[in-house]
């Protein structure tokens, strides 16, 4: 393989469809790519985050697996001299296109490897009426998002450990199931334009869910085993603040929590982080093309 003085490889890219062999290598790609942008990102008040651990990578395969299952034409690989240099993973749900995931290899930054998979991506969601993607608070990342015509919203993270005096009571808050797809689809047409359809399957998987519907709104909170939320989404701030109250309750006690993807539409997340005794921090921007910032909503990183 040809390579040059920093054996970056030097032929040409090829973008071509995503293979599901490629979604290791896609992985590992990812990983770094994110770690890099993390390392010249994050406030120096905050440690940078880890690296993804090896026991996530096998959650990231499984979502692009299932991305590649459910939407293959959104998914985009870019080769030089025959090894991986870039992905970019896309999908559509009904009139909406989102970008789930999207990195170059780092030694091939500058090449215009990321140009050309953004636009094979943005090629398969021409026929949607509405577009949004999660950012990092890279400036190369937001510029190209904002010449693509998206606006940016920046977004804030709430993180620490959970206060538990102040849990408030929860109310009718149950154990949710796929047999409240149906209730879960219309929460999300109305908080962001679009159901999550298929990916309740992966994101039920992958985390526990809780619902509440009642004569005040109706919602869902999707919780991780750290307590932290994925995904929360409702018909009324007051349903998805305790929603999300009920999410930061299965946190483990002195356990760390994250609140990710805030936007200043969601000021109800402030409100519950806040009192919960998290801390706030600006982290990166929701990007969105003739869409509002979805609220009250905060969305999955990946499946948003």
């Amino acid at each position: 393989m040809k390579t040059g003085s920093d054996d970056a490889p030097t032929g040409p890219a090829v973008v071509r469809p995503l293979r599901a062999d490629d979604l290791a290598g896609a992985e590992r790609l990812t990983a770094a790519a994110y770690a890099g942008v993390d390392a010249t990102t994050t406030p120096r008040m905050l440690p940078v985050p880890a690296a993804r651990p090896p026991e996530r990578a096998a959650g990231w395969v499984a979502r692009a697996d299932h991305l590649l299952r459910t939407d293959p034409e959104g998914c985009w690989a870019a080769e030089v001299d025959g090894e991986l240099a870039g992905v970019a993973l896309s999908f559509t749900r009904e009139l909406t296109w989102f970008l789930a995931s999207y990195a170059v290899a780092p030694a091939l930054h500058g090449r215009g490897i990321g140009t050309q998979l953004l636009a094979a991506a943005l090629t398969h969601g021409r026929g949607c009426l509405r577009g949004m993607l999660n950012a990092s608070s890279d400036p190369a990342a937001a510029r190209r998002y904002r010449l693509a015509g998206f606006d940016l919203h920046p977004m804030m993270t709430l993180r620490g450990v959970v206060d538990r005096t102040r849990i408030p009571d929860l109310g009718r808050v149950r154990d949710g199931s796929l047999g409240d797809r149906d209730l879960m689809d219309s929460v999300d047409r109305r908080a962001r334009g679009s159901a999550h359809g298929p990916d309740h399957e992966i994101l039920a998987a992958q985390h526990r869910l809780l619902v509440s519907d009642d004569g005040r709104g109706s919602g869902y909170v999707y919780v991780d085993a750290a307590g932290s939320p994925a995904v929360v989404a409702a018909t009324s701030r007051r349903t998805a603040a305790t929603l999300l109250w009920a999410g930061l309750a299965m946190s483990p006690p002195g356990a760390e929590v994250a609140v990710h993807h805030v936007t200043a539409a969601n000021q109800w997340a402030l409100d519950v982080g806040l009192t919960a005794g998290l801390a706030v921090h600006a982290q990166g921007y929701q990007a969105l093309r003739h869409l509002r910032p979805p609220a009250p909503y905060l969305p999955h990183g990946s499946l948003l």
